[in-house]
């Protein structure tokens, strides 16, 4: 079946996590990923787990497997001579580069944009890495850690009696991969309205984590116009915000609620009318100055029931709450599985595995799983062979090293 971007070729030059993904959104949807990863040792996602029974291997990566399905493997050194010769036939031919190497590593190949334009006047090409390719920071190291403590998405997170918290780990990187897409995407349309030349990415991890993370973007504007931080909240006042809201136990486990605006809702639910005269509880800052006897409340009718039994009577009286799901209850949602979002695939080290499926529903061309993600180097032949290398020459690179 014909796919929207069928007659898309990229070259995936990105490891770990953020450049994976963003070139596993075009892959899912028709491209033609050709992933080039180190001989022997491929992209350092293969490195990272989870692995089945916690034991180690370079084809059993959980998170590998996530980021690289649909996408071929070939292995090739671009420290060669004959290597980057290889990696400028592929880009003759391809539509898209996406690297992630860290920045001036391109141009030590003597494969920067500039050169590869020369190559492929069409191309566009997507360059992400922590600081961006220029700026005093552009050289330094850093992790997912120090760039959301860097870009603000830390200031307020957590609670201010106790040391500040990121977002969930790897989101950045996700989100980084979602964006990228997002730019090569506008890239190859710009391409196509305003012309034929290519177009260069510039994508910087610590900007990202300075616009998004965290709600920082409401806290720089306001900022700007107060000329004040919004720092974390206490522990107190964090508890009784806008009650019952939050994490709240049951007879099997937990219950997220919202309660700002839905008190009349809920004393119904509750089979609780005076709750809505009482002026212990008839307005927000009532609520809110007798937090603990509100969740006193609600925690005598929760402790009754299980989380399904909460849920369908919160969704009956119209309050929004939700039950919080284990993986395997995900994984059994009928919901997500009346939508079609989980899919099975086939691996050759890991036999039938359920991954998450299509991030968004797109009708006439449609998301699809065509291959697993690959083994290190399984397409090799198959890609260089599509450029004119035969056997002889296949043998000749490999005893030479360059795949």
């Amino acid at each position: 079946m014909e796919q929207a971007l069928s007659d898309m070729k990229v070259v995936d030059l990105t490891h770990n996590i953020a450049g994976p993904y963003c070139t596993k959104l075009l892959a899912d949807y028709g491209a033609d990923v050709i992933k080039i990863e180190r001989p022997g040792q491929g992209d350092m996602a293969r490195r990272l787990g989870p692995f089945p029974g916690d034991i180690p291997h370079p084809e059993k990566s959980g998170l590998f497997l996530h980021l690289n399905t649909n996408k071929r493997s070939v292995t090739l050194n671009l420290k060669s001579a004959t290597g980057r010769k290889v990696f400028l036939d592929l880009v003759k031919g391809a539509d898209v580069v996406v690297e992630s190497f860290r920045p001036g590593v391109m141009a030590s190949f003597g494969l920067d944009y500039p050169v590869l334009e020369k190559t492929n006047p069409r191309l566009v090409m997507a360059s992400i890495s922590n600081f961006g390719q220029s700026g005093p920071y552009r050289d330094f190291k850093a992790s997912d850690l120090v760039l959301a403590g860097m870009g603000g998405s830390q200031s307020g997170g957590g609670v201010m009696e106790r040391e500040p918290l990121k977002i969930a780990q790897y989101v950045s990187q996700f989100m980084a991969g979602f964006y990228a897409s997002v730019g090569v995407m506008g890239a190859i349309l710009a391409q196509e309205w305003q012309g034929g030349a290519g177009r260069y990415l510039d994508m910087s991890l610590f900007e990202l984590l300075s616009s998004f993370g965290d709600g920082r973007f409401t806290h720089q504007v306001s900022y700007q116009f107060a000329k004040r931080e919004e720092g974390r909240e206490p522990q107190e006042g964090r508890i009784m915000s806008s009650p019952p809201t939050g994490a709240y136990p049951c007879a099997d486990g937990y219950v997220e609620w919202w309660g700002l605006g839905r008190w009349r809702q809920l004393s119904k639910m509750l089979g609780r009318p005076d709750l809505l005269t009482d002026p212990r509880y008839a307005t927000e800052e009532a609520r809110i100055k007798n937090h603990d006897e509100v969740a006193a409340i609600l925690y005598s009718w929760m402790m009754e029931r299980t989380r399904l039994q909460c849920w369908d009577e919160a969704v009956a009286a119209d309050v929004i709450c939700a039950p919080y799901n284990t993986v395997q209850e995900l994984l059994q949602d009928p919901h997500v599985n009346a939508r079609g979002f989980w899919a099975e695939v086939e691996h050759p080290a890991l036999g039938k595995t359920i991954v998450p499926g299509r991030p968004f529903i797109l009708s006439e061309s449609p998301w699809m799983l065509r291959r697993p993600a690959p083994t290190l180097g399984q397409h090799t032949a198959e890609v260089l062979g599509g450029l004119g290398y035969g056997q002889a020459d296949l043998v000749k690179l490999s005893e030479a090293g360059v795949i």
